[in-house]
């Protein structure tokens, strides 16, 4: 029995319809986090009004902190994305960079990003 080294077209076309799913989702995520951190969409008064409740603008802040840090992470997951997009194209996709083997579709389908398999990332800890 021939042991496969690359995944076939169908096969590379049901990630990159996952793939372009998660990063649809993804962007809608990050934008919705920006919003967030800019007000773009808040129709309040909070940004021009006096305040005096330390707590709350202390509480603001850290909110606006997280939202950016979360924002860094969706960015930086798309950017995974991506890159998983374009080994889709050069037909490297799935193939992991430790071991040359196949990445197990299971995975792939749960992390479509992943670049290496589940033995090469528990010996990389």
């Amino acid at each position: 029995m021939v042991k496969k080294t690359r995944y076939s077209e169908e096969e590379l076309q049901e990630f990159k319809l996952i793939i372009l799913d998660k990063i649809d989702k993804a962007s809608k995520d990050y934008e919705l986090l920006k919003e967030s951190i800019t007000q773009g969409a808040s129709n309040d008064t909070q940004d021009t009004s006096p305040t005096f409740k330390v707590l709350e603008e202390g509480a603001a802040t850290l909110s606006k902190e997280e939202a950016g840090k979360l924002a860094q992470r969706q960015q930086k997951f798309i950017q995974h994305l991506q890159a998983a997009l374009v080994r889709i194209e050069n037909k490297t996709y799935g193939i992991c960079r430790a071991t040359g083997k196949l990445i197990r579709p299971e995975r792939l389908r749960a992390v479509p990003h992943a670049t290496l398999s589940i033995d090469a990332k528990q010996q990389q800890s």
